[in-house]
């Protein structure tokens, strides 16, 4: 009998019951699962799931029933908006603000032009507004904000009225209608706050304590989570120098502050927020300022403030934003919140912020018992957690406590056999005489390169393990000392063909200085896995690696991509152009909408400023050599995936610059970073790139504005580069740091 039911059990089990397609995918990205993550649990491949979720394939048994288990799991957690009815959402699941917004007769909505729906990005479409707590309505509402229009004759002199290319839509979610932030200005003595899309409310505070609690009531200003397990992000102030005036604040920091990187502790506005029972975060109160009273439940207050004035804004990644009228920094500070995230601080803590904030570190569970949503104490799949973890002594910056077990002598400077290495290329070599015959230099440059690099790559979760005499995986994120010194690049292969080439006119794959390692040194697995590639055994003699792995970045990655091509669409050039017209279509992209120029800009500062913060070094603090730092006690401070990151996209670029050379018999003369420059006949990419019939060579160069493809960087001539040399006495002397335009004002040192 037994046998029948298990038989009956395994047919029910084939008719699983499973949701349409969209809202299994839905359900996924609501938990911040990943593809790869749910075809590795099932242990099918990537593809299966993904036909899952398009709907063009059913899943069969056995993992049919797995499948519908973990549907309705995360169904549990993440309820279609129609079965949502609880008037009061859990703390364990998002936090809200602690008060509702003034009635809504009370107030005038700006009735605009219809939102831009390509600013949404489909985690924002998905996502359930948390209704507001039935507590947080105050018994008599202060008085209510009143929005207008602005007026084609703006207040401030120079201002126009808010331009409607790449302003970003109003969130659809009712807490946060007024869009992320707001600028706030003072004009002919009224307090007004610039928010998205033209809006001006009226700011009835008069201090900075009732400005905080104005923004939390009745402001309606934040923004939707970004992940599942997450929460919402807090609104963002922005305060022009007439604002400071009228808070109390300083316009600019002192030379003391300015170090100090705050105002002092017994400034009066400080203390104004003493008294309210407001607190700052441990940075103080300095350019960026949280404001914040500590979380009861689900009742989340906290306001994030922007001070241009005291270098908030700082130029060289955001541009002249500082300077602008009130409405137009808060179309490009609004464009960049809706596509990356509301900013939290420079472009570099808003990069890493964005890590945490697409994969946070704890999520909602429910209690089987009570059928409760608590906080789960185990860290989300996929996530980095909690509580931070020490790198390995190879991947140990110089100073790190870490090595106070290796017992070094004193000013011991230590090597590639003990110390990791992974940096972007900085190299360079003289022409050759072929070369010099050449009319022109043209610089290529790989777009978001670093951003590239970390998409689908494999990084490590958690502790590293070491291991002796290790077999090499390339799947198994780490770092590994190896003897790459065999690796002759006069015969690699490309694809599965040998190939000959002129060795000494290319860079070492392996060194970010492009010489040819010498013995032993540490590397990142991407670093090693490429020495396989070119067709070289390797033969590891140890290696730190991390079992726990994923694809941590993706997310990020898939964000940072579309805000950046979402932009430059903006400006005139698309994903889809030809050759041609892409090179007619950068020309000049700067001078079409300078604002969003800043955006962009601003997105490329993020990727890198993220990925530098990973291996954030000690910034004063009275640190000495062989202490922490405040930097280690984040789960974020993880050299090991910045390493990774760069060893990959150093490794993209070679492996591009090998096949050109195969192919065309064409070396680059220079590289820096991201940017490789070239000999040419001509001075287009055009002239000396493979293209036929329009299509690139497969695996080589491709002129595009996608992540990975290159653009023009610039062109000068060989006679100018052959001065230059000549003028420093350094045949070596890197043109791609001068290609764009052809400054060159001292010997480059590098740095």
């Amino acid at each position: 009998m037994s046998e029948l039911f298990d038989a009956v059990d395994a047919l029910l089990a084939s008719r699983a019951t499973l949701p349409p397609p969209a809202e299994r995918k839905r359900l996924r990205a609501a938990h911040g699962l990943t593809i790869d993550e749910v075809a590795g649990a099932l242990k099918v491949r990537r593809a299966t799931v993904s036909g899952w979720e398009s709907g063009k394939t059913e899943p069969r048994p056995p993992e049919r029933d797995a499948y519908a288990r973990l549907l309705d799991k995360l169904a549990e957690l993440y309820p279609a908006p129609a079965d949502v009815a609880a008037p009061v959402q859990d703390a364990a699941v998002s936090a809200t603000f602690t008060a509702a917004p003034a009635p809504a007769e009370a107030r005038t909505l700006y009735t605009g032009p219809a939102p831009d729906a390509a600013v949404m990005t489909a985690s924002e479409n998905t996502q359930t507004p948390a209704p507001a707590p039935v507590a947080a309505v105050p018994a008599a509402a202060p008085r209510p904000a009143r929005t207008t229009r602005p007026s084609s004759t703006s207040r401030r002199p120079g201002a126009r009225k808010a331009a409607p290319a790449g302003t970003p839509a109003g969130d659809t979610d009712p807490r946060f209608e007024n869009g992320p932030l707001a600028v706030v200005d003072v004009e002919d003595g009224k307090v007004l706050a610039y928010c998205v899309g033209g809006l001006v409310l009226d700011v009835p505070a008069k201090s900075l304590p009732s400005l905080v609690d104005w923004t939390l009531k009745e402001a309606k200003l934040g923004q939707p989570k970004l992940s599942g397990p997450g929460r919402p992000a807090d609104p963002l102030i922005v305060l022009t120098e007439a604002a400071c005036e009228r808070y109390g604040l300083p316009v600019s920091l002192t030379a003391e502050e300015k170090d100090a990187g705050r105002i002092p502790e017994g400034h009066k506005v400080v203390k104004q927020l003493v008294r309210a029972e407001w607190k700052l975060t441990k940075r103080g109160f300095g350019p960026w300022a949280r404001i914040y009273r500590p979380a009861k439940g689900s009742d989340r207050q906290c306001v994030q403030l922007c001070i241009p004035s005291w270098n908030a804004l700082d130029a060289r990644f955001w541009g002249d934003a500082a300077q602008l009228p009130p409405a137009e920094l808060a179309r490009v500070l609004g464009v960049y919140a809706s596509r990356v995230m509301t900013p939290r601080g420079s472009t570099a803590v808003t990069g890493l912020e964005l890590m945490t904030a697409l994969h946070p570190p704890t999520h909602a569970v429910r209690d089987e018992e009570t059928g409760a949503l608590r906080q789960a104490e185990t860290k989300t799949p996929g996530s980095l957690g909690s509580d931070p973890v020490d790198c390995a002594p190879c991947e140990a910056p110089d100073g790190h406590p870490v090595l106070n077990a290796l017992d070094l002598p004193r000013f011991h400077v230590r090597g590639p056999a003990e110390k990791l290495f992974e940096e972007a290329y900085d190299w360079a070599r003289p022409m050759t005489d072929d070369e010099c015959t050449l009319r022109h230099l043209v610089g290529l440059d790989v777009n978001m390169a670093f951003a590239a690099g970390a998409n689908g790559l494999n990084v490590g979760l958690g502790e590293p393990t070491h291991v002796k005499a290790p077999a090499f995986d390339p799947k198994l994120p780490g770092s590994w000392l190896v003897d790459l010194s065999h690796v002759d690049l006069s015969k690699v292969k490309v694809g599965k063909e040998w190939v000959e080439l002129d060795g000494s006119l290319l860079p070492s794959p392996f060194t970010p200085k492009g010489d040819r390692p010498t013995g032993p040194a540490w590397y990142a697995t991407p670093t090693v896995a490429y020495a396989v590639e070119l067709g070289y055994d390797v033969a590891p003699i140890e290696a730190w690696v991390r079992y726990e792995n994923g694809r941590y970045l993706d997310g990020w990655y898939t964000r940072l991509r579309d805000a950046y091509l979402a932009t430059m669409a903006d400006l005139g050039v698309d994903a889809d152009l030809s050759p041609e017209d892409f090179l007619a279509a950068m020309d000049g992209y700067k001078e079409r909408d300078p604002e969003l120029t800043i955006v962009v800009s601003a997105i490329k500062a993020t990727v890198k400023g993220g990925l530098g913060k990973l291996r954030e070094r000690p910034r004063g603090e009275g640190w000495r050599p062989g202490e922490r730092w405040r930097a280690l006690e984040r789960p974020t401070w993880r050299p090991d995936i910045r390493a990774a990151v760069i060893s990959r996209t150093r490794i993209n670029l070679h492996r591009k610059i090998v096949k050109h050379a195969a192919f065309t018999g064409q070396y680059p003369i220079a590289i820096l970073s991201d940017c490789v420059v070239y000999a040419s006949n001509g001075p287009s990419p055009l002239d000396f790139l493979p293209y036929r019939e329009g299509k690139p060579l497969p695996g080589g160069f491709k002129l595009g504005i996608n992540p990975g493809l290159v653009k023009h960087e610039g062109t000068q001539s060989v006679l100018w580069g052959e001065e230059v040399r000549e003028r420093f006495n350094a045949p070596e002397l890197n043109l791609a740091r001068s290609i764009k335009d052809g400054t060159v004002t001292d010997v480059d040192n590098g740095e």
